[in-house]
This record gives C-alpha cells, sequence and structure tokens, in this order.
C-alpha cells in the first residue's frame, strides 16, 4: 500500500480532538464524525506507529509517554497548517481589537497573566479585558471570546479548544510541621496527621497517591480544616498548620526554595489537564490565536511548574 498522506492526517486529527476532548464520543461530536470512526483512526494511527498512544479507560482516555511526545509533535504539524491557512485568509490583519478573556482566579493570577503581558507588549494594538473566575462560564452568554479551564472543562463539546498544559498534584508539607510532627510513611499514617483539606463547589479534592506497585490509589483523608481558596491552602500549609494536596502550578517555588517537602511519593500525579476553549472556527481569529500559541509555548511540553 503506497504512502497516504491524507489517511495519516486524518488520525492526526481524531487523536489530536480525542486527547483535547477527552473522549472519542466528543471527539466525534467536534468532527462531524461517527465514535466508532475516530476510534478507528486512531487505532490505524497506533497500528503504523507500532506503539500505544492512549489509555482507554471507561471513564476517561489518557496519554502514555510516547502519546505525549508524540501529541507535542501532532500540535506543531497542526499549527503550522492552521497558521498557514491563517496567513491565507487574513494576511492583511493585524493583531488588533479587545480580546475578553477569562481565568481561573489563582492560576491566571500567577502563570497566564506574565504571558499575556508579553504578548500585549508584543502587539501594541491588542485590548485586553481579563476576568477572574473558578465558576464555568458561557463564553456566547456572557461574552468571552477566549477562556482557559484547568481541570473540569465543562460542556465543552460545542467549543474548540486546545491543551496547553498539565496540572499535576503533590501532597506535601512545611519542614516545621514535619519537625513538629514527623513524616508519614504509609497513607494509614495520615489519620493521625492534621490534614488540611481544598473543596471546591462542594466537593473536597480527592487525595490521590501512588501505591507501591505503581497504581493510582485514593487516600481516607479525615480533614481536620478545609479550606476553599487554593492560595489560602498554600499559606496555611506554609505556615505549618498541617498536610495539604496542592496544584503544583502553585507551589512550585516552594518546591524549589525547600519551604515545603513533598510526603509519600517521588513524582507529582497527573490530574487533569489545562484547556483554552474558544467559540468559532478551528482557525481562530488572530487574537485568539496569538494568545493561543504563546500559552501553548509557554507551558508545554514540560510544564514550567513542574520544573523543580
Amino acid at each position: 500500500m503506497g504512502y497516504d498522506p491524507l489517511s495519516h492526517l486524518q488520525g492526526i486529527s481524531g487523536f489530536v480532538h480525542a486527547v483535547e476532548t477527552g473522549s472519542f464520543t466528543a471527539a466525534a461530536l467536534r468532527m462531524g464524525l461517527s465514535k466508532s470512526a475516530v476510534g478507528k483512526s486512531v487505532a490505524r494511527l497506533e497500528e503504523r506507529l507500532g506503539v500505544k498512544l492512549l489509555i482507554r479507560t471507561t471513564r476517561q482516555l489518557s496519554l502514555t509517554e510516547e502519546g505525549q511526545v508524540y501529541y507535542a509533535s501532532c500540535l506543531k504539524v497542526l499549527d503550522e497548517l492552521s497558521t498557514a491557512e491563517t496567513l491565507l485568509s487574513s494576511r492583511h490583519r493585524e493583531v488588533s481589537g479587545r480580546l475578553r478573556i477569562n481565568l481561573p482566579l489563582s492560576f491566571g493570577r500567577i502563570w497566564v497573566m506574565p504571558v499575556l503581558h508579553d504578548v500585549a507588549r508584543r502587539h501594541p494594538k491588542l485590548m485586553l479585558d481579563v476576568t477572574f473566575t473558578d465558576r464555568l462560564v458561557d463564553l456566547v452568554d456572557e461574552g468571552i471570546d477566549l477562556v482557559v479551564r484547568v481541570g473540569d472543562p465543562g460542556e465543552s463539546v460545542s467549543l474548540i479548544g486546545r491543551r496547553i498544559g498539565t496540572q499535576r498534584w503533590m501532597l506535601c508539607a512545611s519542614p516545621a510541621y514535619i519537625a513538629a510532627n514527623g513524616l508519614p510513611a504509609t497513607m494509614d499514617d495520615l489519620e493521625r496527621h492534621q490534614c488540611i483539606v481544598f473543596v471546591r463547589d462542594g466537593r473536597p479534592t480527592p487525595w490521590l497517591i501512588p501505591s507501591d506497585d505503581g497504581d493510582i490509589v485514593e487516600a481516607r483523608v479525615k480533614p481536620r480544616h478545609i479550606i476553599r481558596h487554593g492560595e489560602a491552602l498554600r499559606e496555611a500549609v506554609l505556615s505549618g498548620l498541617g498536610i495539604g494536596y496542592m496544584s503544583t502550578w502553585l507551589i512550585a517555588e516552594d518546591l524549589r526554595q525547600k519551604r515545603l517537602q513533598p510526603i509519600l511519593m517521588t513524582a507529582p500525579v497527573n490530574a487533569a489537564s489545562i484547556h483554552a476553549f474558544w467559540h468559532g472556527s478551528r482557525a481562530p481569529a488572530p487574537k485568539i490565536r496569538v494568545v493561543v500559541d504563546a500559552l501553548a509555548r509557554a507551558f508545554q511540553p514540560v510544564s514550567p511548574w513542574d520544573q523543580f
């Protein structure tokens, strides 16, 4: 059988959409294909490459190590094609106008805003209109051009999205707390420690920890304190109030400076993807494209908050 570049691109497109939406069903809705067609295109891609790209469960899809590498390469290919289309269709248009962007409270302030500052400096005709909230906004009803979502993407099937990073979690405590209370040696030991739990939308964040056999298991936690704001939780753990389970993007500098110490794990747990979503076409307006590209470059393939 001869080389067919179109079938290769179809496999790549199905693979990328599946990663971005988290399921073959959502990818199929976005692409206007059947779930079976998308699944088969990805399976043929894996067969041709000779590697497994996705781990399939009844609940979600996740990337293998090879899949992460290949996904980053696919994004570059699709970005080049999309950039070429955008240049052809809007070659005389500048990056300009008002960009209404909604960001998560803490992640947006700490990580996204510095990227937006750089974009705005490079494109003086771009006007930023930034709002912050941890609730899921409706882009159409609320007049939002672009949204960044950490973890739960919400009802995003009707939106176009791009994965821009990965959120990982780590169990940690301050040196002062460890000196006073000792280190838990097992997950069962957590029951005698002061555990500080983060609650969002009425639901506590589960503490997922690698077991000795490599599986990810949920630790049984009896919270001593409940804190409903990420940065306030970080400050409580830094003060020595107890053990917390937090995103590495929130505590990266604390880990580098040894203000916090990891507990019961040697590496962070992959918990969720970070996406940028917009409403409209795959090739968005230049003002959206330049921001999404900048975020993807800043946060991938290895997130800066995981370089500690």
